[in-house]
């Protein structure tokens, strides 16, 4: 199922944390050119959040270890010892939707 869980307007430099129903974490929405990918919002290593952290090309980096994680599957790098959740996400008619 398709929920909308944000418009375009709300991104701050590409990026937006929202909470959505039923999922125990925040979900951090990530504006990449014209696509638009979602994931936990959390390390899985420490529990920090990830929004803070740089991306370069599809990777996000913890600032607490350095650990990354790919925003287009979640799949992680070392220290973190598990993935993060990802979503599958897309941008219509300027709003954000994400399949729950």
């Amino acid at each position: 199922m398709w929920i909308p869980v944000a418009t375009a307007e709300e991104f701050e430099n590409g990026r937006l944390v929202v909470r959505v129903e039923g999922e125990k974490t925040p979900v951090l929405l990530l504006l990449v050119g014209e696509e638009v990918f979602a994931i936990s919002d959390i390390c899985t290593h420490d529990k920090n959040p990830l929004s803070d952290g740089p991306l370069e090309g599809y990777t996000i980096q913890c600032t607490r270890h350095g650990a990354k994680f790919d925003i287009r599957t979640g799949k992680q790098t070392m220290p973190a010892p598990r993935p993060v959740k990802a979503y599958k996400a897309k941008l219509e008619d300027g709003k954000v939707w994400l399949e729950i």
